[in-house]
């Protein structure tokens, strides 16, 4: 039968809505959306039209390198590497006012460039660093703001799931949007350590400093060597496998399954390396990978109807006639992306929104790589912005009840965090070199 394109749009976009607001898993209404408006349109042809292009997507060779590196992730989780960093950083930053929250900030930026997963990020961080800070009598709101924004750089810095998830969808290589994004990571996560020490100077309660008998049980080399021996383990496996990336020796799929095996032998020299270590991250990393390939197959066949009943033309003709010119289309994307961060899961924000507006930013007049990297930044602050700010939910489950963490206090915590990030933004729009730099120079 044949549907106008403008009910396409409002009848996919209101079950897709419906089911999510209803509670169903993000899947669901996604490809019922698809396969219901695919069968009213183009009837039994379009099951051959979707299983074509979801088969297609599927065994693309980009998305191997969602498992290798969540395997990865895992495995680095599990090793200890993490208590060892926090340790020895703590004793170079005890001085500082606000140095355990600090540290916090530097190990999740390490540990980012190793995870690429919010969840496994958090939730070791949660565990390393917050029984410390409130032991010591860090403001409860300082202590877990700090740890999940530290702990959502990993969605942002390479080796990262999303960006491995965004390239196929907007057909831009992921070896680009990993040097793309290297910049913003790194100015945020200095943004960050810029707060919580202006912040632990102005009020000094909140983040009390270590204790001279601390800072005097360790001579200035002990605290060298420790730090060396803590960092050097890590920083070879980012070197190994983002160098690997960089330089072009090999593409993201192959230095995943290199940081696979390293992780893994790592863990091994650190002692925590057993079978049912393996089991469990192998479990986990087929959970993740399920999910999120589950996501993509149901948002293939989203896009795949929506697109061929004539959707993408609706969406353009909208977008390049509204009034304001791009930088007004701009902003009503940004916040769009913004509103359906705060209750839609990034995997399906993606794999719908983004290949819908990949063929359309060109012709605003946009660069793709740096409009890419802004919805990036734009949905990590999605992992801070309630309801559904999966940071929070990290952290509270994380958390040892003991430490009387309340979810007002991590609200209150990130909520600084989350205006960072819109500076952030706002740099990134005034200085498009923050992005474009470093892929100008691979």
């Amino acid at each position: 039968m044949s549907i106008d394109p403008g009910l396409l749009v409002a009848g996919m976009f209101a079950i897709l809505f419906f089911g999510v607001l209803t509670g169903f898993p993000l899947a669901l209404p996604i490809g019922g959306a698809g396969m219901i408006f695919g069968y009213l349109i183009f009837g039994e042809s379009s099951f051959d039209m979707i299983y074509a292009r979801v088969f297609a997507q599927l065994t693309s060779t980009g998305f191997m390198a969602v498992p290798l590196f969540v395997f990865m992730g895992g495995m680095l989780e599990r090793s200890g590497i993490a208590g060892k960093m926090y340790e020895s950083l703590y004793l170079v930053f005890g001085k500082v006012r606000g140095g355990l929250a600090i540290v916090s900030v530097i190990i999740g930026t390490i540990m980012a460039a190793c995870i690429g997963v919010v969840a496994a990020s958090v939730s070791m961080l949660t565990l390393v660093a917050l029984p410390v800070m409130v032991k010591r009598g860090y403001d409860k709101g300082l202590a877990t703001g700090s740890i999940c924004a530290a702990g959502t750089l990993g969605i942002l810095i390479p080796p990262s799931i999303m960006l491995i998830v965004y390239g196929p969808a907007a057909w831009i290589s992921v070896g680009k949007l990993f040097s793309a994004a290297f910049g913003p990571g790194i100015m945020l996560s200095v943004m960050y350590i810029i707060y919580i020490a202006v912040r632990s100077h102005l009020q000094p309660s909140i983040a009390p400093s270590a204790s001279q008998e601390e800072q005097d049980s360790y001579t200035g080399l002990q605290k060298l060597m420790l730090v060396v021996k803590s960092l050097l383990p890590t920083l070879a496996l980012i070197l190994a496998v983002l160098g690997a990336i960089y330089t072009g020796i090999a593409a993201p799929t192959e230095a995943a399954a290199v940081g696979a095996v390293v992780s893994a032998l790592l863990t091994a020299a650190y002692g925590k390396f057993s079978w049912k270590v393996l089991k469990d991250v192998s479990l986990s990393t087929i959970k993740l990978t399920g999910m999120v390939l589950l996501i993509a197959a149901c948002s293939t066949a989203f896009v795949s109807v929506f697109l061929a009943g004539g959707g993408g033309d609706v969406i353009e003709s909208f977008i390049l006639g509204f009034p304001g010119g791009k930088w007004a289309v701009f902003w009503v994307v940004m916040l769009i992306t913004f509103i359906l961060g705060a209750f839609i899961d990034w995997v399906g924000i993606i794999f719908v929104l983004i290949p819908i507006l990949a063929p359309i930013i060109p012709k605003l007049g946009f660069d793709p790589l740096w409009f890419a990297m802004m919805i990036i930044v734009n949905l990590q602050m999605s992992f801070l912005t309630p309801p559904f700010a999966y940071a929070m939910f990290f952290l509270k489950g994380t958390a040892d009840p003991a430490l009387g963490i309340e979810t007002k206090d991590i609200i209150r915590g990130m909520l600084p965090f989350v205006g960072i990030i819109a500076i952030g933004l706002a740099l990134m729009i005034v200085f498009p070199q923050i992005v474009l730099w470093l892929p100008s120079k691979m």
